[in-house]
């Protein structure tokens, strides 16, 4: 997933795959200092501490020795006291609070929550959850910061699903296990700002390619996340639940290795039933992401036993172990999931480093820069890559392509990547496409100064047209310093300009996530929507001039008028107005709240061709149930 460019910030990535045993706080009753605070800013919990109530925070479980309590702070950022979390043995012991009886699921949040550590040190806000019918939590990092001895702010985001069990907010570090201090711990509800009238970017680009996004199964929560996606994407991609730390199930896999077989690794998809379920009922395609990958799989995958303290397998039983993977996997996904459209799969994802090299050998972590692959060390090449398509061709669904994927695709390693799916193929087909997740940056240190520049991203898409392989944009984000944002519009604008170019070779573009704020490289506001699902310039950038009023039927819910996935007596409302004053309202109309070219398609319903008053009419005759289908003809 992550381009090497900011490869330094791996640490925040795998930070993610940090296991403890720790359990989530409990929730006892709000202080008086959460009573006090008003919810007419959505504000639904708060606590400064000043009446010295800590007891809605506990540590995180009997291994954690923190001792939580009020303390009075000469630095307090407001009042006189600040929760004292000391004697911590563990990076990540610190103030856990539960979610349950405080907030609901379902529900998009914002948090913010002033920290100081004892002398400097990386402090975190993470997310603890459990996935209905597991027993494994996760933890997701919510924001850094950098304190040195002085209180930091933390900002982020988060949401969590009905189905997910001890769900819980926590405190901690990425360094020493000093001590730290806490106040003004705030969650809010997250604004909704989303524009109905805003033309669908699968509407957009329904002649050329699908147009996609990547969600977690936190980020997919929100019911206002999920009509963002309803309206926007065709395609859906699991941003971490089916990578193999997610799908691997070692309880099972251990279970088995006791019976004497350790070569047919067991799967569960219950880390990415969220997401599955949410594509399935909306009939949204999906990208699998990822099978083989040096990033993301346990070191007990590649051990005798599964023991992560074991010896490194053979080449020949981590062949075994890598069909029964890839078969279990796909099995799996037939299983229980057969009605949903698989339309590709990345096989192999970034085994390359910037030069067209096989990585080093050994388990990716902080001494190598999280680089090294432990199928090379097991391999000592990058021999299992075929394989690994001949396995995944025999048994991936009928219709599901498949890609090899890597970033900084535009760079040296172009020519490797060409010559490995020729290799692929050399006696057969077995890879379909390549990916290029085209994690791309606006500015350096806040100047113009695009990476990779158009002229050498559209040299890259070319040279990957010659192949005769399909192409999919598959984690698509362009970073931007200092909020220029008219920067970022003109960038993504040119990109999109160059995959518009090469639209007969490319089959998908997708969006690495939704939000900004629920970016990986949130500090740097990479996507088209903001915080509150607004869009911004560069969404603009991307969909004006653009000509797509041939939308297929099958793509059109007529009556839509104003693009918000229903038909109401809104919709008649829009559609007088524009045919009313057409110079305001109209497609080329001076409103921003005007009707858009697929609104104006959707709302001609009334049997002739062009909007008018009678199409208005058809709309109000379908809400009230004098009509029973639209269009009337």
């Amino acid at each position: 997933m992550k381009g090497n460019m900011i490869k330094k910030l791996s640490a925040w990535a795998i930070c993610a795959t940090m296991a403890c045993s720790a359990v989530p706080g409990t929730y006892s009753a709000l202080s008086a200092a959460a009573a006090t605070k008003s919810n007419s800013d959505g504000v639904v919990f708060f606590t400064d501490f000043e009446d010295g109530n800590t007891s809605m925070f506990s540590k995180r479980g009997d291994s954690d020795t923190s001792v939580i309590k009020a303390i009075e702070d000469s630095k307090a950022p407001s009042g006189k006291k600040v929760m004292s979390i000391s004697g911590r043995d563990q990076s990540w012991n610190g103030p856990s609070m539960g979610l349950s009886g405080v907030l609901e699921p379902n529900v998009k949040y914002d948090i913010s929550v002033k920290v100081k550590a004892q002398w400097y040190n990386t402090v975190c806000i993470s997310l603890q959850h459990t996935p209905a019918g597991s027993d494994q939590p996760l933890y997701t990092n919510l924001v850094k910061g950098i304190s040195q001895g002085d209180y930091v702010e933390l900002n982020a985001s988060f949401s969590y699903g009905a189905d997910e069990k001890d769900v819980s907010i926590y405190i901690e570090t990425w360094g020493d296990a000093n001590d730290l201090y806490v106040d003004d711990f705030t969650i809010s509800l997250s604004p909704n700002n989303m524009d109905p009238n805003a033309p669908s970017l699968k509407n957009v680009y329904a002649n050329m390619f699908k147009f996609g996004t990547a969600t977690t199964a936190s980020e997919i929560a929100p019911a206002s996340t999920q009509a963002l996606v309803k309206k926007h994407f065709n395609s859906l991609t699991a941003g971490n639940e089916l990578k193999p730390e997610s799908v691997l199930d070692r309880e099972a896999c251990l279970a088995l290795a006791a019976k004497g077989d350790d070569e047919n690794p067991q799967v569960t998809l219950d880390a990415a039933k969220p997401i599955l379920e949410f594509a399935r009922k909306n009939n949204i395609p999906m990208r699998g992401h990822v099978l083989v990958w040096h990033s993301q799989t346990p070191i007990w995958f590649f051990k005798e036993n599964y023991d992560p303290d074991g010896e490194w397998v053979s080449k020949e039983k981590m062949l075994k172990r890598m069909e029964n993977y890839i078969k279990n996997v796909f099995a799996a996904v037939k299983k229980d999931y057969s009605d949903i459209d698989f339309y590709a799969w990345d096989v192999v994802n970034e085994c390359f480093d910037d030069y067209g090299s096989p990585r080093k050998p050994g388990f990716p972590e902080e001494s190598n820069n999280y680089e090294a692959s432990p199928w090379v060390k097991v391999f000592g090449d990058n021999s299992f890559i075929k394989p690994a398509f001949q396995y995944a061709k025999k048994y991936a669904p009928k219709g599901c392509k498949l890609y090899y994927n890597d970033y900084n695709e535009y760079m040296q390693k172009s020519d490797a990547i060409v010559a490995l799916c020729k290799e692929i193929n050399s006696d057969g087909h077995y890879i379909d496409g390549i990916g290029m997740q085209s994690h791309l940056n606006v500015t350096n240190n806040g100047e113009p100064d695009p990476f990779p520049s158009v002229q050498m991203y559209r040299q890259a898409v070319d040279k990957f047209s010659k192949t005769g392989l399909d192409i999919q944009v598959t984690e698509l984000d362009a970073t931007v310093n200092n909020k220029r944002f008219d920067l970022q519009a003109k960038y993504y604008s040119d990109i999109m300009d160059v995959l518009v170019d090469y639209k007969d070779y490319i089959s998908a573009v997708v969006v690495w996530g939704t939000t900004d704020d629920l970016s990986w490289r949130a500090d740097r506001d990479p996507l088209l929507f903001n915080k509150d699902y607004s869009v911004k310039p560069c969404f603009e950038s991307i969909v004006d001039g653009i000509e797509y009023t041939d939308i297929p039927d099958s793509d059109i819910l007529y009556g839509d008028a104003n693009c918000d996935n229903k038909v109401t007596i809104a919709d008649a409302v829009l559609v007088m107005k524009a045919a009313n004053y057409p110079a305001v309202y109209g497609v080329k109309g001076t409103s921003s709240n005007r009707i858009t070219v697929y609104g104006a398609k959707a709302a001609d319903v009334d049997g002739k061709s062009g909007l008018s008053k009678a199409d208005a009419t058809a709309i109000q005759a379908y809400v009230v149930g004098k009509i029973k289908k639209l269009p009337k003809n």
